[in-house]
């Protein structure tokens, strides 16, 4: 009893709350995934095996130890896709539906929870923005599961059709990369324009963010009612929308034209395909790779400068406030830019007529070097209790913090130390930004009360 007297007294802030809900359940799915009925020979599936998928399914990574289709029985798949529908919203986010739905009123606390969870700057509107983020959500997963199911239904039949469209669909906007199509997985599909359209356009419309998505919803609403120009619409757009569509449509052909040009002739990933296949399957990859997962041929074909265009596109990862991981294309930009106008010697930072604050550019800062540190770090942890070919375990590590789930055959081979690796680094690539981010958005101004003189300190 005094246990859990202690439990109820123990006082988290947002920034401890939001890793917590996501370790707990992390927790919760492993201890479910480990019954009997949730594996397919009605076995009890091994801690450490259940562990890592719950975390995949939560962290949406995408990495496994055990095939989906083929361990896992409807109902562990069911949990599966429950998991990986809450780490794609947040735990946050779906505890706030339920609060909404049950008629609880939110205090100020709960606010300020569900906006730190978000990213968000400002409360306004907030309740309202989270109806439109989970409305916009399942609308987008029903159009697409729909899709998907005029392919799978004729080819499996209704009950196993439409259960692979579903879980493809919520998975594929969740950018999580776990399927139940079969043991071959997208690889059937690279010729087949609607699943490989579907599941492109899901991913980027989960990656780029629901900021983006209202933003672009209410100009064109406005452009359609006031018959602007498609220019004028454009112009209306926030910084921040015209910022992530634009970075993102250049890493995405940018990566396209990269892997097409590297792989155009080798026979391990697109080398044997048709000019036309060569073309999508590229785009297809330079789209998966901003954290989705699904891949049409192995990862273990690319070549080694293929390997390094993937690292960079999977740290950078997808937009903010979406069900993508990375440190972000805007968090990238920002220090991209920084670095630019320091060389350029530009006092201020100006992105489509708009001054960047210094706040902001410190975050971006922050963000990408812990980022880094956190991928050399565990991928020298993985290289020591795991001795595979460093380029390997690179990917595994930076895929794994990314929540990206791409794989070059390491995953289903590692031991007890490098699945706790891997594990952790999910784990530290779900909370990572969002942690990151709502800790520098604190109020620290009472940290700065001494004004120290400026010393002399020699840099490069």
């Amino acid at each position: 009893m005094k246990l859990f007297k202690k439990i109820r007294e123990i006082k988290l802030s947002p920034v401890q709350i939001i890793p917590a809900s996501f370790l707990l359940t992390i927790i919760v799915g492993t201890l479910i995934l480990m019954l009997p009925i949730c594996s397919a020979k009605g076995e009890t599936t091994a801690l450490l095996t259940a562990l890592f998928t719950a975390t995949t399914s939560v962290c949406v990574t995408g990495l496994v130890v055990v095939d989906t289709y083929m361990h896992w029985s409807f109902a562990g798949q069911l949990v599966i896709l429950i998991l990986v529908q809450i780490g794609g919203l947040g735990m946050i986010a779906v505890a706030s539906m339920l609060m909404r739905l049950t008629g609880r009123k939110f205090s100020l606390t709960d606010r300020m929870l569900l906006r730190d969870a978000f990213n968000l700057n400002t409360d306004s509107k907030l309740l309202s923005f989270l109806g439109e983020v989970l409305k916009g959500t399942f609308i987008v997963e029903g159009i697409g599961a729909i899709l998907y199911a005029t392919v799978f239904i004729p080819e499996f039949g209704v009950r196993k059709g439409l259960w692979r469209a579903i879980f493809n669909s919520v998975s594929a906007f969740c950018n999580a990369g776990m399927d139940v199509i079969g043991p071959n997985s997208m690889g059937d599909y690279k010729d087949n324009p609607i699943v490989m359209t579907v599941t492109m356009l899901l991913i980027i419309l989960g990656g780029i963010g629901f900021v983006v998505w209202f933003d672009v919803i209410d100009k064109a609403g406005e452009g359609i009612r006031k018959r602007f120009t498609p220019k004028m619409v454009i112009g209306r757009l926030s910084e921040h929308t015209k910022l992530v569509l634009s970075f993102s449509m250049a890493l995405i052909f940018g990566g396209m034209l990269l892997f097409l040009g590297l792989e155009y002739n080798n026979p391990e990933t697109i080398g044997n395909m048709s000019i036309g296949g060569k073309l999508v399957n590229s785009l297809f990859e330079s789209v998966t790779l901003r954290t989705a997962g699904f891949t049409t041929f192995s990862q273990s074909g690319l070549s080694p400068a293929s390997c390094l265009a993937a690292y960079v596109l999977m740290f950078i990862g997808g937009s903010p406030i979406g069900t993508a991981g990375g440190v972000k294309t805007v968090t990238m930009f920002l220090l991209i830019m920084n670095v630019r106008t320091y060389v350029a010697h530009q006092d201020e930072k100006v992105i489509f007529k708009r001054r960047v604050s210094e706040e902001s550019m410190r975050k971006a800062s922050a963000v990408v070097f812990v980022g880094v540190v956190a991928v050399f770090v565990l991928t020298i942890a993985l290289s020591v209790v795991n001795p595979v070919p460093m380029e390997d375990a690179l990917f595994e590590v930076v895929s794994a913090c990314g929540t990206v789930g791409l794989s070059r055959g390491l995953t289903p081979s590692l031991g007890r130390a490098g699945k706790i690796v891997v594990i952790i680094a999910m784990y530290l690539g779900r909370i990572g930004p969002i942690s990151l981010v709502a800790l520098f958005s604190r109020n620290r101004s009472g940290n700065n009360r001494i004004n120290y003189s400026e010393g002399n300190f020699y840099v490069g």
